[in-house]
């Protein structure tokens, strides 16, 4: 078999990446990639802390490989920076890393120019799928997920630490991608398929902040703080 990492952020495109993968029978997957702020101890794309990030690992039975950054960084930093985690790999027997992406083209040629550097190959598993079909398959496969940051330009308030179940298929606008992959939610997965046991976790408060991206006008990401419970 194919020896590889999945890029792990801990929501449900790369929880249902994972799951296609194990059941190919084509990959030993040996650990879950993860990017971390070091600064402050959470996923750099959404703000779960990396305690949880951790009892996720342990409930599926792969370490967690994570990925520190301190605090902000460029993407030359970025980019510097994974590069020597991806040689790292290579060297450790890693020829394949896996990502939960589905359509953002732009994306899988910035990852797959960042392979082909050191000489490992990418793969896609949800590539070109269908969103709603995505979501309607992680739900029903039995995946378990809650909302923890939300893009308030697209949704409102009271989404965030929403469930990720059936009803949100019935209730998102027409405007919102199933999936968030325009960035409209982000999740974290906490039971399902891939799962020895569950997460066990609960919701804090809720944080606001704004980002001016370079299209000028301002984003909110409203974040649902999560802790996970002690065993």
């Amino acid at each position: 078999m194919k020896k590889a990492v999945i890029s792990w952020s801990g929501g449900k495109d790369s929880a249902l990446a994972l799951f296609f993968c194990l059941q190919s029978g084509h990959y030993e997957i040996v650990g879950l990639l993860t990017n971390v702020n070091a600064h402050y101890g959470r996923v750099s794309m959404h703000g779960v802390r990396t305690e949880l990030i951790e009892a996720q690992a342990r409930a599926i039975g792969l370490p967690m490989l994570p990925l520190e950054f301190p605090g902000d960084v460029s993407m030359e930093h970025y980019s510097i920076l994974m590069n020597q985690r991806l040689v790292e790999l290579k060297t450790q027997g890693i020829t394949h890393v896996i990502y939960g992406d589905i359509f953002l083209e732009d994306l899988r040629q910035f990852r797959e120019q960042q392979l082909s550097e050191v000489g490992l190959q990418g793969v896609f598993p949800l590539w070109n799928q269908n969103t709603t079909t995505v979501l309607a398959g992680f739900i029903e496969s039995g995946f378990k997920a809650v909302m923890v940051c939300i893009n308030e330009n697209r949704l409102p308030e009271s989404w965030a630490g929403r469930e990720l179940d059936a009803t949100v298929l019935v209730d998102l606008p027409p405007s919102v991608d199933p999936c968030g992959e325009n960035g409209e939610y982000h999740s974290f997965v906490y039971d399902g398929p891939i799962f020895k046991n569950p997460v066990s976790f609960h919701k804090g408060e809720t944080v606001r902040r704004s980002y001016e991206p370079a299209s000028q006008w301002n984003t909110q990401f409203i974040f649902q703080d999560i802790h996970a419970d002690e065993s």
